[in-house]
């Protein structure tokens, strides 16, 4: 499939800011691989509490199942993608479920995120039991299909690639960022790890717990996590009111808001989601805590 750039004059003005960077660092001398890179592609309208609580996001959406028979290192999956390629590449972000689950789990995500202008993999383990550090190969493993091997490979920008998970898939999640520095950004979802130090992950994280977890408790694993991570790049923690481990196993519109955000800020590099993670949600319900290293 034939890609085209996006041709809008937002993402001609982003290109023609980095060309002349780059050539005021060439001329200086001290031009550096950062400055010369592309930015990401722009994708949809500008975004509103509205469109980013929305079931579906302004892309309309295709899938395609894949066969575990037809694919190394983890269990197939379904992926999502954006059907109109107008405006360029895509970040691309893989989904773990937790123990014991399978991607119909956390399959509420796949068509909730492609809809916001992602390529998105909710995928199969090998084996249902598999603990979170075999978890974490298997996301890589998926993303490494993704970019390489999948039909929608001319779709994904590989250098925006992001992992999230639930439960044993959260903690997979962490230690896949922190095997894979190149990640941009990383959503665990009720996380569970018998590591607690993570202080090594380069990516903004987003970790979202659950108050009536009692799977995963928050002080034993969200919170032990968020605060075992690095301030910078950027990290925040946020907490379901009311909620138990197995909230992200169905439609969240606040696990889908913050998440989209996160992404869309961190993988995107688009901050005009700033203005939903920055400053911290007050008064809201479904949150009953939230902490962050804002601004970004």
């Amino acid at each position: 499939m034939e890609l085209k750039r996006s041709t809008s004059p937002l993402a001609r003005f982003r290109r023609l800011l980095v060309v002349s960077t780059a050539v005021l660092g060439l001329v200086s001398g001290s031009v550096t691989l950062a400055q010369a890179a592309e930015p990401a592609d722009v994708h949809g309208p500008d975004p509103t509490e509205e469109s980013v609580t929305a079931p579906r996001g302004p892309f309309e959406v295709d899938e395609e199942s894949v066969s575990r028979l037809s694919v190394t290192g983890f269990g197939g999956g379904t992926i999502y993608y954006p059907t109109d390629t107008a405006d360029g590449l895509f970040s691309a972000v893989s989904i773990s479920p937790g123990y014991t689950g399978t991607q119909d789990s956390i399959a509420w995500l796949g068509p909730r995120l492609a809809s916001q202008g992602f390529v998105v993999f909710t995928i199969d383990t090998n084996s249902t039991s598999d603990q979170p550090d075999s978890r974490a190969q298997q996301l890589q493993a998926s993303l490494d299909y993704l970019t390489n091997d999948s039909s929608v490979k001319d779709l994904i920008d590989p250098a925006r690639l992001g992992v999230m998970g639930h439960s044993m898939g959260g903690g997979g999640s962490l230690k896949a960022a922190l095997d894979n520095p190149a990640l941009k950004a990383v959503v665990p979802l009720t996380p569970w790890h018998t590591t607690k130090d993570f202080s090594g992950v380069g990516a903004p994280t987003l970790v979202i717990g659950a108050q009536n977890d009692t799977i995963a408790p928050v002080s034993q694993h969200s919170k032990p996590f968020y605060e075992s991570l690095p301030d910078d790049p950027g990290k925040a923690y946020l907490e379901l009111a009311g909620a138990s481990h197995f909230a992200p196993n169905s439609d969240n519109t606040t696990i889908a808001k913050f998440g989209i955000s996160w992404l869309k800020r961190f993988l995107d590099d688009d901050t005009r989601y700033d203005q939903f993670l920055c400053p911290p949600p007050e008064g809201d319900p479904a949150i009953s805590d939230y902490q962050s290293t804002c601004p970004y």
